[in-house]
């Protein structure tokens, strides 16, 4: 698992390789396991919504539940909650989504 920025999701969702983290998730998903994506974003509901969107719809990735991180002050932004990491990780290797999403 590897905390994943807005330009790190841009990359995974649009089939960019170009550093050692996502040669290694590329190399991960080639071997049809589970990918878990630990989102933190200033613009994850704004830009890099579409992202998250298309990346929800492939085989093998698998998010950690993720919330609003400052309503108020950063309205756009979201964070995963690092308490569901080991739940997440788990219903992954059983290829499943842990629910809910978003919380």
């Amino acid at each position: 698992m590897h905390h994943v920025p807005g330009n790190t999701l841009a990359k995974l969702s649009n089939g960019i390789t170009d550093g050692p983290v996502l040669m290694a998730a590329k190399s991960h998903l080639r071997n049809n396991n589970p990918l878990v994506i630990a989102i933190s974003t200033n613009d994850g509901l704004s830009g890099s919504a579409e992202n998250i969107g298309r990346l929800l719809n492939r085989k093998n990735y698998y998010f950690v539940p993720f919330k609003q991180d400052n309503p108020i002050t950063k309205p756009r932004s979201i964070v995963f909650d690092p308490s569901y990491i080991c739940k997440t990780l788990e219903k992954a290797l059983d290829k499943e989504q842990i629910e809910p999403i978003l919380l």
